[in-house]
């Protein structure tokens, strides 16, 4: 296949089939998605682009540099500093902690530089009818973009721009994820998450609150293992173990938690050998936002420097 060629000159069954249910779940009638769908251009460099590994594919000591680096901590720092008043205002609303609305918008975008260059249309259109192995998830996606309304949209759907899976603004923001978490939180009318900076931090704010951020409470903490703790290979980072059970099979925390609280056992292969990590509540919370638990991490790891930093007096 060339670089890009239309969906089709004539829609497939498939595409039929699509727009007469986006029409039927209320969104735009049947020809108007038909006609929307003929616009879309499958791109090739988006089949290419979700078929390579992953990041998550890497060993923890070679993903960490790629997201917790000296430049973005400091533009970081930088980025709280510039936008103190409207983060702290965020975080108290939501009770979310600022330097973790940064880290992620950090870690998606670069604070905004780097939001995705493809067309949202082409992408989902793309990925919905041309990758079978997540059609059915991308063809959710396309469905939930055709419903979304005008006022959780600042842009025309076909001049709505992302990344290669379709993922839209500084927080990355698929469809369905709009439609469910994001905010107008400058109260134009609107959700912009490409130009409003209250829209973007309240959005992903508000995503962390929907999912039960806990306020004030820990994320994860490093553990020291006894040399005959038990061996865990935990299915996901749920925590579902009490953690003086946690102790008890041989996995001391190195600072002081709550004995009752619910946490479980990442281990990680750090450049200094095996990393272990008993992880709570929060940081499962940031599992929803990537399943990657080194994705959370390095959400993490890169807010405890920026909010270190931004205590420190500035020069």
């Amino acid at each position: 296949m060339a670089g890009h060629s239309s969906l089709a000159a004539e829609p497939s069954a498939d595409q039929r089939s699509f727009a007469a249910e986006v029409a039927r779940e209320g969104g735009p009638s049947e020809a108007s998605v038909l006609a929307t769908l003929a616009e879309a251009k499958v791109q090739q460099s988006i089949l290419d682009a979700i078929a390579r590994p992953a990041e998550a594919t890497k060993p923890w000591k070679d993903y960490r540099p790629i997201f917790v680096t000296d430049k973005r901590i400091d533009d970081g720092i930088a980025f709280y500093r510039g936008n103190r008043a409207l983060l702290e205002r965020i975080g108290s609303e939501y009770g979310v902690p600022p330097e973790i609305i940064v880290a992620i918008i950090g870690v998606e975008t670069g604070y905004g530089r780097i939001a995705g260059k493809y067309r949202v249309l082409d992408a989902l259109s793309t990925l919905a009818f041309n990758y079978p192995p997540r059609a059915k998830f991308f063809r959710g996606e396309l469905k939930q973009l055709f419903l979304l309304k005008d006022k959780q949209l600042a842009y025309p759907i076909d001049e709505l721009k992302g990344s290669y899976a379709g993922a839209m603004g500084w927080g990355q923001f698929m469809p369905t994820s709009i439609e469910k978490w994001a905010k107008d939180e400058d109260g134009d009318g609107r959700i912009d998450l490409w130009n409003s900076l209250p829209d973007i931090t309240a959005s992903v704010a508000n995503y962390f609150a929907e999912h039960e951020w806990q306020k004030g409470e820990p994320v994860t903490v490093r553990a020291q293992p006894a040399s005959d703790a038990r061996p865990i290979e935990p299915a996901n980072s749920e925590p579902v173990h009490p953690l003086q059970q946690m102790e008890a099979w041989g996995y001391a925390p190195i600072e002081r938690v709550g004995a009752q609280t619910p946490s479980t056992l990442l281990k990680l292969d750090g450049e200094n050998g095996p990393e272990y990590w008993l992880t709570f509540k929060n940081f499962y919370v940031i599992t929803r936002y990537n399943k990657s638990p080194m994705y959370a991490m390095a959400v993490w790891q890169l807010a405890q420097a920026i909010a270190a930093g931004v205590a420190t007096p500035a020069p």
